[in-house]
């Protein structure tokens, strides 16, 4: 976003936390209840490669997708009207986030091949009675806080020339906060992939993004006290939400070397055998030897299934490259990316299909 955007930096950047700490404790609840959940993350990805393709604040990616969560929460919606309601998320996320200039105009929506793969054609008119319709939903309210919307100011203080890494006094400052940086964009983005981060508070989301980034790239102490006094959470309050994210990172780390494996395999013609652990770059970049980062068993709470998403724009640093036109391609295909889940799409609810009718 513009500098005039970074209210981080301000003098009310103080103020306008404390706005946002107050306003997310009076978010609406989510049940998880919705019968097309297993669609979830076919829709979050089709709304992150639009939010890309026009580059879009991650603030409007991440309320576009709370958008989506809270609508299939509480509605029975056919597959064909869901990618109207999740392009009118999106709409509405970037009216509310993003400057004028920059909200997708209807005629480059429809040109995009997600939309002729889907053979979907917006028009004015439904895209005006759908926003509408969320517009209501949500009782007009859109100031919904993510946790994008509180990763910068945690990122204001993330590192410190302090900070010691692998026990040693770090060489750069300012190219360590660009690793740090880029690993919480790497987090922050997982946490879309999994209705299960719906269930910790979207500030909690964003402190673990940073302790978990500070984990990968070594620094000590990882919860250091400002950052406690900051954010309000303690390190033990931030494990079991950092624990899902690093078991994504973990689980990116050997799919990204599976696949290098097997290329390596057909250049060569012989067997390629690679650690699973983390990659040299972030050690080399740095200037200190690195440490593998320990392999963790899934926490029971963890849906077995996850991933974290392949159209993510800034892949962790030394990690898996997640971002390539093949896996987003394949990513809009549903049958072939929906996890299975044990929600019955028969299942109705108070407010159903019929509202679409009026």
């Amino acid at each position: 976003m513009e500098l005039e955007d970074q209210w981080w930096k301000g003098q009310l950047a103080a103020d306008i936390y404390q706005a946002l700490r107050y306003k997310e404790l009076k978010l609406p609840s989510y049940k998880g209840q919705s019968p097309q959940l297993n669609l979830r993350r076919y829709f979050a990805d089709l709304i992150a490669i639009v939010s890309n393709r026009f580059r879009l604040c991650p603030a409007a990616r991440h309320l576009a997708v709370y958008l989506l969560d809270l609508f299939m929460d509480r509605y029975d919606v056919t597959m064909q009207q869901l990618h109207m309601v999740s392009l009118s998320c999106l709409l509405l996320a970037s009216k509310f986030e993003e400057r004028e200039d920059r909200v997708p105009k209807l005629e480059t929506l429809n040109s995009l091949t997600c939309m002729s793969s889907v053979n979907l054609v917006l028009t004015k008119q439904g895209l005006l009675h759908m926003e509408l319709l969320l517009l209501e939903t949500f009782q007009w309210n859109l100031y919904l806080p993510t946790a994008a919307h509180f990763i910068e100011y945690y990122l204001s203080i993330a590192v410190h020339e302090a900070d010691l890494h692998d026990g040693w006094p770090m060489t750069s400052l300012e190219k360590t906060k660009l690793y740090m940086a880029k690993y919480a964009d790497y987090f922050l983005e997982v946490s879309l992939q999994d209705h299960l981060f719906l269930y910790f508070a979207p500030s909690m989301v964003a402190a673990a993004c940073v302790a978990a980034s500070r984990l990968i790239l070594h620094l000590s102490p990882t919860w250091p006290p400002r950052l406690q006094r900051l954010t309000g959470y303690s390190w033990e309050s931030l494990v079991p939400c950092a624990e899902k994210l690093l078991v994504a990172h973990d689980s990116d780390v050997k799919e990204a070397n599976k696949q290098k494996g097997q290329q390596l395999c057909q250049q060569q013609g012989q067997p390629v055998y690679h650690s699973s652990g983390q990659s040299a770059a972030v050690a080399q970049y740095l200037h200190l030897p690195g440490l593998p980062y320990p392999q963790q068993a899934p926490p029971a709470g963890l849906a077995p299934n996850h991933r974290p998403a392949s159209y993510l724009s800034h892949p962790a640093p030394g990690g898996p490259q997640c971002g390539s036109a093949p896996a987003i391609a394949a990513s809009l295909d549903p049958k072939s990316t929906m996890p299975s889940r044990a929600y019955q799409v028969s299942m109705h609810y108070p407010c159903t299909a019929p509202c679409f009718e009026r």
